[in-house]
């Protein structure tokens, strides 16, 4: 199957990558060691039509596809990964799964906010003893009148210092059937966002505690039942995930392989070494490799929503692909790359991160494997 662009999508990644060129090059380095959100950057990209891509237009968004969101990321991270950070909370994760189940007045009150880079919603997900195992999450809400009255915590939020709005996945009930999610804005009584944490990648993380949170009953999301759906907005994520951890792979690699091509040892340029060479075709031939794969998935999406099996696989194809690359990039650069004067350090931390964060490489093996032999392996004692 061919994944040739289509005369806009063309059209699309040059204007974009014009941008990041003119108005992203400057500053990228500080801005992926920065902890603060890049809200000027951030507006910046909503007003190029870059935030809400996979948005309907009715809703306020651009009404553009997920490829359309992919190759923004591929060409932002290309000049500054920490850009391609923003592009992903404006299309993936939890506003896609928002802006797909939420009702006109959700979308009315928080989406134009979400759009326009002046607000941030977390995903609260993870819980200290609920991580792969999501099912078992224990955060519970219950119904009191108009209220809904939640209690818990969740950990490994995306965000969570800087956003306003959370979607929590909480259980009404017992069972997978009694899963859903609820809205809680920062500041709401009961609820408190602990102090950040920060993982190797520098990005930081709060806990998130609810001790008798009472929200308003039309601040529910998903009610009971609405866990298949939540997963398969989840999907949409994991295209977002997969495309940053490829992109920022490529961006190590352009990065080492113009340091291999310029520096010169024993009298000759590094790239005339065949080690190196071979490094550099087995890198090339795993970030094409994974391409195809994220297209496949993003291209195939149906109603917006990509097949889970396509999803997985490339999840799987550009976390390894874009770890592997940019590892390779640093140690073809040396004590160049290890240094946080280069990005393709900040690139190493950060795809290392992706394999973990949206279902680790471990559990997307698991799903694939259901998916040849047709059957559910259940994982549980």
């Amino acid at each position: 199957m061919h994944f040739g662009l289509t005369d806009d999508q063309t059209a699309l990644s040059d204007a974009v990558r014009s941008f990041a060129r003119k108005e992203l090059a400057d500053g990228a380095l500080d801005r992926a060691h920065a902890s603060e959100f890049p809200w000027d950057v951030a507006r910046q990209l909503s007003e190029m039509g870059l935030m809400g891509i996979t948005v309907p237009e009715a809703d306020g968004g651009v009404g553009g596809s997920l490829m359309d969101a992919v190759l923004a990321i591929q060409e932002l991270a290309l000049v500054c990964p920490k850009s391609a950070d923003i592009v992903q909370a404006g299309n993936f994760g939890p506003i896609r799964t928002f802006a797909e189940y939420a009702s006109n007045a959700q979308k009315d009150r928080w989406l134009p906010k979400l759009l326009s880079g002046q607000m941030l919603i977390s995903l609260g997900m993870s819980e200290p003893d609920a991580g792969s195992a999501v099912t078992e999450l224990k955060t519970s809400a219950r119904e009191e009148g108009e209220h809904v009255v939640v209690n818990g915590s969740k950990v490994f939020s995306t965000h969570s210092p800087t956003a306003e709005l959370f979607l929590i996945y909480v259980r009404f009930g017992p069972g997978t059937g009694n899963i859903g999610s609820v809205l809680v804005e920062r500041g709401t009584p009961g609820f408190t966002v602990g102090q950040p944490s920060r993982f190797l990648s520098g990005e930081e993380w709060s806990p998130l505690y609810f001790e008798d949170c009472r929200i308003p009953r039309e601040n529910v999301l998903l009610g009971p039942g609405g866990f298949k759906k939540q997963i398969a907005g989840f999907n949409v994520e994991r295209i977002g995930n997969a495309a940053r951890a490829l992109a920022l792979g490529r961006h190590a690699y352009e990065v080492a392989r113009q340091h291999v091509t310029d520096r010169t040892q024993f009298g000759k340029p590094l790239c005339e070494f065949q080690g190196l060479q071979w490094k550099f075709a087995e890198m090339a031939v795993r970030l094409d490799a994974a391409q195809l794969l994220l297209y496949r998935a993003a291209s195939g999406a149906d109603d917006g929503l990509p097949s889970a099996y396509d999803t997985t696989v490339a999840k799987l194809a550009c976390n390894e692909a874009g770890f592997h690359v940019a590892n390779e990039a640093m140690q073809a650069m040396g004590a160049y790359g290890y240094s946080t004067e280069s990005l393709v350090e900040y690139c190493v931390k950060r795809t290392r991160g992706w394999m973990i964060a949206g279902g680790s490489i471990e559990i997307l093996k698991n799903r694939i494997a259901e998916h040849v032999f047709e059957r559910r392996f259940d994982q549980r004692a």
